[in-house]
Order: structure tokens, then C-alpha cells, then sequence
């Protein structure tokens, strides 16, 4: 194998440069995967934008999370994988021994083990993230698809930590990426799913992607009041999705939920963010206020059976395909493009691929 590769490394903010690389090597219980498919994402945009991430990393470091390739090399000890395994790694794993773990809470161990370096020609798996999250992609399942996994297992765990049942009515504010699979994996579960969103061209995403209803905000004076009509009795969702970040949109969905729903704050404002919420509401109408964060290794598998089952719509969230030397211009024009609602995740082949 070659010494040396290709890879995206992130130096600050908005500077994204593609280097060449040592090859990583596997350790003792560690895998080394070649990238097939990696998905860019809100988060990562959001790092780019930024220039760090508090958990995840700080620069200057390898980029990008979401991913899905085949084993080039196994480490020492490794019995669960072998070389040419199709494979997708999760970027993190727990160590299932602080007292979060221990308490059903392992999307906030206190020694979460992250791991970036997707948007490359390999990348090493520690051996943690080699024992608890990862799996092998069934042959059939394209690994762009099976990329898919994380954000989605994000989700998942969001769904169920509001207590989301077949039958509920939710409100999705937001119709970004991870606004659309909310809709989308919502809607597999039986959800009846009304869609806030902010551009017109939104509208036929959210639709395709499960929402019974769509409000688009610049089409009616009053968005909660319009929200509201579409519930049942007009008393507002069981469930409210905020997946924008934005104090205003938070404040909505406090008054979009019926007495005794629950608000999910998906979408995470920048430190320091406040909002005005009204305590009479809050405490007369018994509403439940929740904010959800990462995944958990179980969230993780029920996420990669709706991919590998074919009941997600993975073809159409993928709309766009690139190589890696594209990977800096990409983000570059995340930051500064106008946006279409049918611009949704771009699959980066480093090997190149189906483009």
C-alpha cells in the first residue's frame, strides 16, 4: 500500500485544505478502512463555519464524520472483521463504564470517543468505535447509503426520547437535512408530520419526504396560528421537531404543542443564545421541554436497519455526488449558496465512483 494519501484537514475557520498524508496504520484492536462514500453534513458546516467543534475536534485536524468503505487493514486482536468487509464506522462510541453510561445515557458519556477523517482515502478506526459501532453493510446496500447511518441514528434517538408513537401528530420546523429526516423517519413510524418551512422551493422536499402538511412561513401572517389550524381541534402537535436553531423558531414550538406535548430543541443556537418562553404556558399546560444530542449504539443499529432495509428514502437524500479534490469548494459554497430544498447531502467518492 502506498505511504502516503489524499485528505481534507480543517486549520480554522473556513480554511479547509486537502493535504497529503501518511497513511494510517492499525493497532491492536483498530481497523483501517478506504473511504468509499463520505455524506458532508450540517455539522460539519457548521465546524467549517466556526472553526472548532468543543467535542468533536480542534484544529488543525482531519474533517468530516459521516462515512462508509471497505477493510484495508485489521489490527491485532480484531476477530469481528476482516480485510474487504464493506463496513460503515459511526464516529463515536462510549465507554459504557461513567456513571452517564451506566445510567442509559451514553450520547453523554463523560469519555465519548469521537472520531473525524472521513473526507479521505482511509481512515483509522480506533479500537473502541472497532468494537461498539461498527457494522457491516449487507452487499447490495451502496455505502453512500449506508453513510447515511449516523444523522440518521441522531434522529432516531430524538423520536424516541420524545416519546413518538404511530398515531401522534408532529410539527417539523425546519426542512435542512436533518429537518427532512426527521419528517421522513417520523412518518415510517406512523406520525402524521406537518412541516414548517422557511422558502417556497422547501415545500415539494418536505412533502416527498412524509409531511402530510406543509406551512410555509412567507405564505401566512401568523405561522403558529396557521400550525395550529392544521392539528387536530386546533389544539396544537403532540409533538413539536425543532430542527432550525434559531431563538425565534424555539419560541414557536413552544406554542405550537398541545397541553401536555412535548417540544424537542433538536437544533442547537450558539452558546450564550437566549429565548423568551411563557411560564404560564409551560407550567398550566404541563409541557414537557426536551433537547436531544448525538446517538447511542442502539439508536445507531435501529438507524442502519431503516437504511439497509430499503424503507429510507437514501436515493433521494442523496443529491449530490462529488470527488474528493471538490471537497474544499463544496463548503465553501454551503456557506455563501442561496440554497434549494433539493440540495440536500453530497456523497464524496475519494476512489472515485458513481458520480
Amino acid at each position: 500500500m502506498k505511504a502516503e494519501m489524499t485528505a481534507a484537514v480543517l486549520y480554522g475557520k473556513e480554511d479547509l485544505r486537502l493535504e497529503r498524508v501518511a497513511i494510517p496504520q492499525a493497532g491492536a484492536g483498530e481497523l483501517v478502512v478506504r473511504v468509499g462514500a463520505a455524506l458532508t453534513c450540517g455539522t460539519d458546516l457548521k465546524v467549517y463555519r466556526r472553526g472548532y467543534h468543543a467535542k468533536m475536534l480542534k484544529p488543525p485536524m482531519p474533517f468530516g464524520h459521516e462515512l462508509a468503505g471497505v477493510v484495508e487493514e485489521v489490527g491485532a486482536g480484531v476477530t469481528a472483521f476482516k480485510v474487504g468487509d464493506r463496513v460503515v464506522a459511526l464516529n463515536s462510541a462510549p465507554c459504557d463504564v461513567c456513571f452517564f453510561c451506566r445510567h442509559g445515557q451514553q450520547n453523554l458519556c463523560e469519555d465519548l470517543l469521537f472520531n473525524n477523517g472521513a473526507y479521505a482515502e482511509f481512515i483509522r478506526i480506533p479500537a473502541r468505535i472497532v468494537e461498539k459501532n461498527t457494522l457491516i453493510v449487507p452487499e447490495g446496500v451502496p455505502l453512500e447509503f449506508a453513510a447515511l447511518t449516523e444523522p440518521l441514528a441522531c434522529v432516531v434517538r430524538g423520536l424516541e426520547e420524545s416519546g413518538t408513537r404511530a398515531g401522534d401528530t408532529m410539527v417539523v420546523i425546519g426542512a435542512g437535512p436533518i429537518g427532512l429526516m426527521f419528517m421522513h423517519a417520523a412518518e415510517i413510524a406512523g406520525v402524521e408530520v406537518i412541516a414548517v418551512v422557511k422558502r417556497e422551493d422547501q415545500i415539494g422536499a418536505a412533502k416527498l419526504f412524509g409531511a402530510r402538511e406543509v406551512v410555509h412561513i412567507g405564505a401566512v401572517p401568523d405561522v403558529v396560528a396557521a400550525t395550529r389550524a392544521l392539528t387536530p381541534a386546533g389544539r396544537g402537535a403532540d409533538i413539536v421537531i425543532e430542527a432550525v436553531a434559531a431563538p425565534a423558531t424555539w419560541e414557536w414550538g413552544v406554542d405550537m404543542v398541545r397541553k401536555g406535548g412535548v417540544v424537542n430543541f433538536f437544533g442547537g443556537p450558539p452558546s450564550g443564545t437566549k429565548v423568551k418562553l411563557d411560564t404560564n404556558r409551560l407550567h398550566y399546560g404541563d409541557i414537557t421541554l426536551k433537547a436531544s444530542f448525538h446517538h447511542t449504539p442502539a439508536t445507531c443499529r435501529t438507524a442502519f436497519e431503516l437504511v439497509t432495509s430499503g424503507r429510507f428514502k437514501c436515493a433521494e437524500y442523496i443529491t449530490g455526488r462529488a470527488g474528493l479534490d471538490e471537497v474544499p469548494a463544496i463548503f465553501a459554497g454551503m456557506m455563501h449558496r442561496n440554497g434549494s430544498a433539493r440540495d440536500i447531502k453530497t456523497a464524496v467518492f475519494p476512489a472515485g465512483g458513481p458520480r
